[in-house]
């Protein structure tokens, strides 16, 4: 300290004021970095969950909390390039005027596009049903594709390409999320990577690492305690598995696999039926809302709910029968999680999926001359895009709906009947378990919804941000009141990975429809601001022929294959010179571990002859 002292007396004043200013600003970064964390939305909420219920818990709602602050930044992103230069105009703000340009060499008829918006006198219940439906008086608004029938706009004197910000924001929108969760997802990767499977490491890590010291919760400390021996003893039993499987005879194998075989063909057939069903229901639905004014209120809800209705069913019953089926597959404890998680989320993405198939079957239904001259269906979709933009809405409501419908009408009804009534199959039925898995697998479902949707619906995103902070409160009541931690729970090492895990699934699952959507499927005519281009795609290629003659040059060479080969070698090249990398890391960080063993081996043969020695 007195050298330190006598070096600063001999700074000159210059660095001394340096001195102090780096640490006045080291001072004050770290106070506002303290200050920040008390910004965090629901840091006390999930805390206090992580200290009553664990990591694995707290680790949902952190994932909740991600998704509400992705929705919200995507809806920001998607206000700013596409709702607010309508707003601007539509308010005459910095004298800003719009451009539309008259349809080229397209039949009349294929402009027609006559919204079922109300007029005249009408009842409060059809407002209502237009609340649901997302048909009516928010068909006109800002909500869906159609209202966005611009094809410039002039604000002051620059002009603004509604078509291509549109197109340029939903890619921003898919590749943000996918960065996001990328880099979200990294350190789980990593941990992933380097995971030894020794059995007896496991067992140290739950032995001498596996409890959790952010509870603070008796009940919670119990339920912790019971957690971990549940572990020990699953993996005991696999180990005993793993036994009994080595010792099958070949008589044993081939009924195990003939039993694996038949039951994959009763998944198969069962997820065969979902699909089937879905496209069935929502023909039915599309061919009966021609006819919608000829029903009665609860009719024609439930007619234009039906596909999210039977998709809800499909969603309730599909994991139920494989939870049952997988129990005679035999498999080894983790691997059946696993098999049944993944047959879930096929089961929930894949029923999205069917629904747009069943609506573009639909859209590109050219039997009779159907789509002459218009190139789709544009008799029954005059504006194919916001039909697609209301059926991902009625889903995402729906959702919501049946969320908010589950604890209020059979958990917390359960709760008071466990609670209050000591009838003996009430108590051995006892509350619902808060599964984590299934509560994950609910999140991915919309938010992969709200991906596909966006494009066709440029504000679901703040819907979805609104459905998500309202299931947070949701789900934290429910966890409290009326539910019961999983007695088997995921642990919240994996839990976090496996999350991302799927969520990425569901990413890359909305890439396709909403790709398909751009370069494929004909634009609608009647309206959007595409109706003026063949496909969504041809803004891009429109936009590049206004540039000077070198960079048309540029961007349609980047466009050719002689670009996209060498690209996809070289980013080949790199995938597997890191995958290398990867493997050379895990090697040498097994070669340390065997490097640490030896030499505790080491210490202790010392020891002993250290010991021996003293003794003689």
């Amino acid at each position: 300290r007195d050298s330190q002292q006598a070096d600063i007396k001999y700074l000159s004043k210059w660095k001394k004021w340096k001195k102090a200013s780096s640490r006045s600003l080291k001072k004050a970064l770290h106070e506002a970095k303290g200050l920040s964390s008390y910004l965090v939305l629901w840091r006390h909420e999930i805390l206090s969950i992580e200290g009553t219920f664990g990591t694995g818990i707290q680790s949902y709602f952190s994932f909740l909390r991600f998704l509400v602050l992705l929705n919200f930044v995507i809806f920001i992103l998607m206000f700013s390039f596409i709702t607010l230069p309508t707003i601007i105009f539509d308010y005459g703000i910095f004298n800003s005027t719009v451009a539309n340009i008259s349809p080229k060499n397209i039949e009349y008829n294929c402009t027609i596009y006559e919204p079922s918006g109300n007029k005249g006198l009408v009842y409060f219940y059809t407002y209502f049903q237009d609340l649901l439906s997302g048909t009516g008086f928010l068909e006109l608004t800002r909500l869906f594709y159609g209202y966005y029938t611009v094809d410039a706009v002039w604000i002051s004197v620059m002009r603004y390409n509604l078509p291509l910000a549109y197109l340029l924001a939903t890619f921003a929108y898919l590749a943000l999320s996918l960065i996001c969760i990328i880099k979200r997802s990294v350190e789980g990767f990593k941990q992933n990577l380097v995971d030894d499977a020794d059995p007896f490491q496991t067992y140290c890590n739950k032995v001498f690492a596996g409890w959790d010291f952010c509870i603070t919760d008796p009940n919670a400390a119990l339920l912790k305690h019971r957690s971990l021996l549940y572990e020990l003893r699953m993996d005991l039993g696999e180990e005993r598995l793993k036994q009994k499987i080595s010792d099958r005879t070949i008589k044993e194998k081939l009924h195990i696999y003939s039993l694996r075989i038949f039951i994959n063909i009763i998944v198969i057939a069962i997820l065969s039926g979902c699909f089937y069903s879905i496209y069935r229901v929502t023909v039915f639905s599309q061919e009966k809302s021609e006819d919608i004014s000829n029903m009665n209120f609860l009719a024609n809800l439930f007619v234009q709910y039906l596909p999210s209705i039977v998709i809800t069913l499909a969603n309730f019953i599909g994991p139920q029968i494989f939870s049952f089926l997988i129990k005679f597959e035999d498999y080894l404890p983790a691997f059946e999680i696993i098999l049944t998680l993944v047959r879930c989320v096929f089961l929930r993405l894949a029923n999205i999926g069917v629904l747009l198939f069943s609506l573009w079957s639909q859209i590109s239904d050219c039997a009779a001359d159907k789509c002459e001259p218009c190139g789709y269906n544009y008799k029954l979709y005059p504006c194919w895009e916001s039909d697609v933009g209301q059926e991902m809405y009625k889903l995402m409501i729906f959702d919501f709906i049946i969320i908010l419908a589950v604890t209020l009408f059979v958990d917390f009804p359960r709760k008071l009947l466990v609670t209050h009534c000591s009838c003996r199959p009430l108590q051995w039925f006892g509350l619902a378990e808060f599964r984590i898995s299934d509560n994950v697998l609910e999140m991915v479902y919309g938010q992969t919804i709200c991906w596909i949707g966006t494009f066709f619906s440029p504000l679901l995103p703040a819907i979805a941000t609104v459905k998500y902070f309202i299931i947070f409160y949701i789900k934290k009541i429910s966890l409290i009141h009326t539910q019961k931690p999983a007695d088997k729970p995921i642990r919240a090492s994996s839990s976090k990975l496996f999350f991302l895990a799927v969520l990425l699934i569901g990413l890359l699952l909305a890439f396709i429809p909403v790709g398909v959507s751009i370069a494929s499927i004909p634009s609608s005519k009647a309206c959007g601001p595409f109706r003026n281009f063949n496909t969504s795609w041809e803004v891009v290629p429109d936009t590049i022929r206004g540039f000077p003659e070198v960079l048309q040059q540029i961007f349609f060479g980047m466009a050719s294959q002689a670009f996209a080969v060498p690209l996809f070698i070289v980013i080949c090249l790199v995938m597997f010179y890191v995958m290398a990398l990867a493997g050379a890391h895990k090697r040498a960080i097994e070669q340390l571990k065997e490097q640490l063993v030896l030499e505790s081996h080491d210490k202790m043969f010392l020891i002993r002859k250290i010991t021996e020695a003293k003794r003689h």
